[in-house]
């Protein structure tokens, strides 16, 4: 059987965070760029991305994580038309990663969760079928979206970091994940600070202590600590899981492929 590789590209490393719907194409290009000798290896890939400056903000200012809510929201929009424009800017910034695969002459399908997936957190339902029956050689890419929930909530978010946990559980002969960052080298013990050393947890088990940052201004999905955790929730079902500078040329294919790579790699008992 081939191997599968899922592989998340954090929306902090695509996208210029500080900047309203604004993609880092550079970043993205080299990335797609990469990915070409991960899929020329012979290894089936399922990418999910995250949504950086294309979804946070909208999703923060309207509650969108929180489901329906009677209480008044300021804005131009209600919770419902919050929910269709962020699910188009989603499309919007999948658009850029599969013109950049296109370039790379990369075979890939869009699954847009909102179409598949009824629910959020850990356990929701989904149609995993679309990926386990996917033809060798296809990317199957996927993202952070607003899918529907049951009434009373309605809709809520999806992140990408519970996508690629199960993705891991459901799909067959998945060996490996790859969490590519943006900014740090995988995971620090500390927050990183100006002006100080970054120190970082190469090998990361459930009992390690490190201090995470959040930013919760924009971040409506958990930041580092729910990749974490959905990296051990991964780890469980023998597959291994890095986490890595998707900044850094050649480390996102050296992690794909299974070589030793500056990074995070994650441990269970």
């Amino acid at each position: 059987m081939r191997e599968r590789v899922v592989v998340k590209w954090g929306g902090g490393l695509i996208t210029e965070k500080a900047e309203l719907k604004t993609a880092n194409h550079s970043v993205i290009d080299r990335l797609a760029a990469e990915l070409t000798e991960v899929v020329n290896n012979g290894i089936d890939v399922v990418l999910v991305h995250g949504a950086g400056s294309f979804g946070h903000l909208k999703a923060k200012q309207y509650r969108l994580a929180e489901g329906r809510t009677e209480e008044e929201i300021e804005g131009p929009m209600t919770q419902d038309e919050a929910v269709t424009a962020v699910r188009n800017d989603m499309i919007e910034l999948n658009d850029h990663i599969m013109a950049a695969l296109t370039a790379q002459e990369i075979s890939a399908v869009r699954l847009p969760p909102h179409d598949w997936v009824h629910g959020t957190g850990l356990d929701f339902e989904a149609k995993f079928d679309l990926f386990n029956s996917a033809p060798s050689g296809i990317v199957m890419v996927t993202f952070g979206d607003v899918v529907s929930r049951d009434a009373p909530f309605d809709f809520g978010i999806l992140s990408g970091d519970d996508l690629v946990a199960r993705l891991v559980q459901e799909l067959h002969d998945v060996k490996r994940l790859v969490f590519a960052m943006g900014g740090v080298d995988g995971v620090l013990r500390h927050a990183p600070k100006e002006g100080e050393a970054q120190e970082l947890i190469e090998r990361l088990n459930p009992d390690t202590n490190f201090t995470g940052e959040h930013a919760t201004e924009m971040d409506v999905t958990g930041g580092i600590g729910l990749k974490v955790k959905r990296g051990f929730d991964a780890a469980k079902h023998e597959c291994d899981v890095m986490l890595i500078n998707g900044e850094v040329p050649g480390r996102f294919t050296s992690a794909c492929l299974g070589h030793e790579v500056i990074g995070t790699r994650l441990t269970v008992p």
